[in-house]
């Protein structure tokens, strides 16, 4: 017999929206949709009881035909249609930059005016505020005569963001560096070889490729030239791999 925290429960089972920036290029959409799959079917096997609703949706901040408030309020009408009435929003930003602090905010109030009492939409942490990102880099790195490392993130004009760069640099015995702030990467690179160092890594702080790790592909073309007593050995975006699926899967149950 259920009883009635129960019937609650069941009342205002989950579905979750994951949120990311939205680009031109076509890589981190497909790579986007192939995780949310994931996660459905994590979502799926974890939990057959009878009366949950087993959503799991994608939108996009920019670079969508809709602003994400309409995204989100799309997405919630099917699932009020469908008996459900809470659903978490999972941003998968890895920086507290504007975008998390003030934009995806802003487009979730928005959402929730429209929708007024007719569900339950809360606003889970970033990504990137997850410690366990920190043993997935570490784990990254394991050429022990590797004598430089750098993480390159996005970097954001919100400078305390990067703070959390520039602590995660530290614990894996590396150096950041940013695309769109400084240091640039062409800048470190100057600073370790200054400093006598031989064979450098750089690990991309990104979720995807893309346009992005294109560019930071095509400059190491470029350092290497710059520098040619240096070996350089770039690796993969953090990608959607089963460790990255599984933090993402405790940031939702959060």
């Amino acid at each position: 017999m259920i009883n009635q925290k129960q019937i609650f429960k069941l009342l205002i089972s989950s579905a979750y929206l994951l949120v990311s920036h939205g680009s031109k290029d076509p890589r981190p959409q497909v790579a986007m949709e192939e995780l949310g799959r994931n996660l459905q079917d994590k979502l799926t096997q974890s939990n057959n009881q009878p009366g949950y609703v087993k959503y799991i949706g994608t939108a996009y901040l920019e670079l969508h035909p809709q602003p994400l408030h309409q995204q989100i309020i799309d997405f919630s009408r099917k699932l009020i249609a469908d008996g459900c009435r809470h659903l978490k929003i999972v941003p998968l930003f890895l920086l507290p930059g504007i975008h998390v602090t003030e934009d995806i905010p802003a487009e979730v109030e928005l959402a929730k005016l429209a929708l007024k009492e007719d569900i339950l939409i809360e606003l889970q942490p970033y990504l990137g505020s997850e410690k366990g990102l920190q043993k997935l880099l570490t784990k990254k790195i394991v050429d022990a005569s590797i004598d430089g490392r750098i993480i390159v993130a996005h970097g954001s004009r919100r400078i305390q963001a990067n703070n959390t760069i520039e602590a995660m640099a530290i614990s894996v015995n590396a150096v950041a560096a940013y695309w769109t702030v400084s240091p640039s990467l062409q800048d470190i690179v100057a600073q370790l070889v200054a400093d006598g160092k031989k064979k450098i890594t750089i690990i991309p702080y990104f979720l995807f490729p893309g346009g992005i790790t294109d560019a930071i592909m095509q400059s190491i073309q470029d350092l290497k030239l710059q520098f040619p007593g240096v070996s350089f050995q770039l690796y993969e975006p953090l990608g959607a791999n089963g460790e990255l699926i599984d933090l993402i899967w405790d940031l939702m149950q959060k």
